[in-house]
This record gives C-alpha cells, sequence and structure tokens, in this order.
C-alpha cells in the first residue's frame, strides 16, 4: 500500500500540510518526507518550525515551512503564494482542547474556510479535510456503529465547529473544488501530545477513570493507519466528493484498552498496578452535564470534558472505506500501543 500511495502522491506538485506540528501532521510529515515528497507546512510559531525542521533534516524531498495563525485569512493566502496549480493539501490543523471556547470557531470553522478558498483560488488538485467523529456525536446505544451517510449531531463546542468546517467544505466542493472528508476517531502513536501521556500514566498507575463495567466501545486508530488513510483519501480519484471514516479495524470496548495498554506496558518493562475501582455511572451524566453548563459560559476544562466522554460509546463502521479507498489497518491497538509506548521511552517522557 505505501509504494502505491507514495506513487500517485508524487503525481502532485507539492502537498501542503496544515497542523504540521500537531500529532498527525508530524507522522505525515514524516512519511512523506521519507518519500522526497515536495512539501509546503504550516505551524503556528517558530518554536514548531525548528522541531518540524529537525524531524526533516535530511530528507531528500524539499520542505518549505510556512508560519501562522490559521484564524486569519492573510496566513492562507501566505502559505499558497507561488504554488502552481496541481498541489494536493491535506487540513490537519485544528484545536481539540482549546483556551477558549471561541477558539473552536476561529481555528477549526473560520480556519477551515480560509483554506478552502485559498485552494479555490489556486486550483489545488485535491483538498483533504481531517475532521473528526463529534460532528456526528455519540451512538445511541453501545452495539451501534457510525456508517457512510450520518446525520449530523454534534457533541458540545468541538463538534458544533467540525460540523460547520465541513459544511463549509461541502459547499466549496459544490463549487467545484475536488475535495474529501476523514473521519477519525480517537488516535494514537508516537508524536503523541502530553494528554495522551497522560493517559499511559493513569492506566500504569491503576487510576484511569473507567466508568461502570467498561463495556462502552471507542473506535481508535493507530496514526500510522490514519496516515495510510489519508494518503490513499489524497490519490483516488472516485473519493472525490466523499467522506470515510479511518480507523482500526473494529471497535474496542474500553476495558479492553486499559488492560492492552497496561500489557503493553508490562512488556516494555514497566511496573503495572492492577486497576482500581470503576466511577459509578452517573459521574459520567454529572460531568457531561457541568461541561455544557461551563460551555454555554464559553469556559473550557479538559478533564471535565474527557470525563463526560467516558461512559459513551463512539464507534465506526470502516467497511466503506475499505470498499471504496482499499484501506486495511495494517497495525491492531496491542501493537500500535507498544510502538507509541516505546516511542515515549525513546523520547525521555517519564511514564
Amino acid at each position: 500500500m505505501g509504494s502505491e500511495t507514495a506513487s500517485a502522491i508524487g503525481a502532485s506538485d507539492c502537498t501542503v500540510i496544515t497542523g504540521a506540528a500537531g500529532w498527525l501532521g508530524r507522522a505525515l510529515t514524516a512519511r512523506l518526507a521519507a518519500q522526497s515528497a515536495r512539501l509546503r507546512l504550516l505551524v503556528r510559531s517558530q518554536d514548531e518550525a525548528a522541531a518540524v525542521a529537525a524531524g526533516t533534516t535530511g530528507s531528500p524531498g524539499h520542505v518549505e515551512i510556512v508560519i501562522g495563525d490559521i484564524s486569519r485569512s492573510v496566513t492562507a493566502r501566505r502559505l499558497f503564494c507561488g504554488l502552481a496549480p496541481g498541489s494536493t493539501v491535506v487540513h490537519a490543523a485544528g484545536v481539540i482542547h482549546p483556551r477558549r471556547i471561541r477558539d473552536f470557531t476561529a481555528v477549526n470553522a473560520d480556519g477551515t474556510r480560509h483554506m478552502l478558498r485559498a485552494a479555490s483560488e489556486h486550483g489545488v488538485r485535491r483538498f483533504v479535510h481531517v475532521s473528526s467523529n463529534s460532528p456526528i456525536g455519540v451512538n445511541a446505544h453501545p452495539d451501534d456503529v457510525f456508517r457512510g451517510d450520518e446525520p449530523y449531531r454534534p457533541y458540545l463546542g468541538y463538534g458544533q465547529s467540525k460540523m460547520l468546517a465541513e459544511l463549509a467544505v461541502a459547499e466549496e466542493s459544490a463549487r467545484g473544488l475536488d475535495t474529501v472528508v476523514v473521519r477519525p476517531p480517537w488516535f494514537y502513536g508516537p508524536y503523541q501530545p502530553a494528554r495522551q501521556t497522560t493517559f499511559f500514566r493513569l492506566v500504569r498507575r491503576g487510576r484511569f477513570p473507567m466508568i461502570g463495567d467498561g463495556s462502552q466501545r471507542r473506535s481508535m486508530v493507530f496514526v500510522e493507519n490514519l496516515v495510510d488513510g489519508i494518503l490513499l483519501a489524497s490519490s483516488i480519484p472516485a473519493a472525490r466528493g466523499r467522506t470515510y471514516w479511518i480507523a482500526d479495524e473494529r471497535p474496542y470496548e474500553v476495558r479492553e484498552i486499559v488492560e492492552t495498554v497496561g500489557r503493553a506496558l508490562r512488556d516494555e518493562g514497566l511496573d503495572v498496578r492492577p486497576p482500581g475501582r470503576p466511577l459509578p455511572a452517573p459521574i459520567g451524566v454529572l460531568a457531561e452535564r457541568a461541561d455544557r453548563i461551563l460551555q454555554s459560559l464559553g469556559i473550557y476544562q479538559q478533564q471535565l470534558h474527557v470525563l463526560g466522554e467516558m461512559d459513551k460509546t463512539i464507534a465506526c463502521d470502516i467497511s466503506q472505506t475499505t470498499a471504496e479507498l482499499g484501506y486495511r489497518p495494517a497495525v491492531a491497538l496491542y501493537d500500535g500501543m507498544r510502538h507509541s509506548i516505546r516511542w515515549c521511552l525513546d523520547t525521555g517522557l517519564d511514564l
């Protein structure tokens, strides 16, 4: 799959990646840089630019880094300045856990609109928009899975902003821009942010806040599987105008996730305490209510938001993605978690 994808991407004059210093952006940049792709990368700061540049040192391809704030239209114009027609865009920039609620709209919705407008003006080959499960919300019951076409039921501020972004993509697609939307759920793997490292620490110490019996299910995706899916979405002509779930082969029960992470930690030589008592089911309900109240007041509290989601099933079916894109996730949960834990240890993170 990797070599076929590389050939398709190679037909593009350049690949533009927003959010290049993020979790997904770094994995995607590393893959394409190793394949000698010409890249133009958007980051937010000089520090991010230095980190991305260090990760592409020695790349045989041409890498150009642009610093800017995606919520400002001038950034999109600068990013595309001088870009030849026929380039590919992977729009991976976004904010999940903001400092202010209004950042959801400014970055996820308005930032996407700025990128779409600039992409249309510069005749890009394809615009791949990285969305989320959140515009579709949560599953109606534990056995439910999201399939190809689902109605929007956005979950709180993040879901609303990602829904607005998807609607903007659809509008620009109707005007003639070649677009594809991919929806990854919770992903994991190398280049992870601090919140995923905290997750590992909680599991290792037996303090992960499992709600109820842990039978609620979650679709997840190893970051390299996600990169595979994005590259397929960027290269297959029939994907134009479509939306795809990109996830691991099947959803996992939360208790299976916790058990698997604990086993992976032990197999990497770390001591792991037994899980503590699960939290009673009403805790999740109360946390979500409190989160809704705070967000309505313009306040975002990350730990409360995460706890409010922990009692819910968020599961998707990837059969359409497999059938239409040929996507087959190569790495399952245990191996992906071991890769992620090993990356943490190799980079000196304390687990």
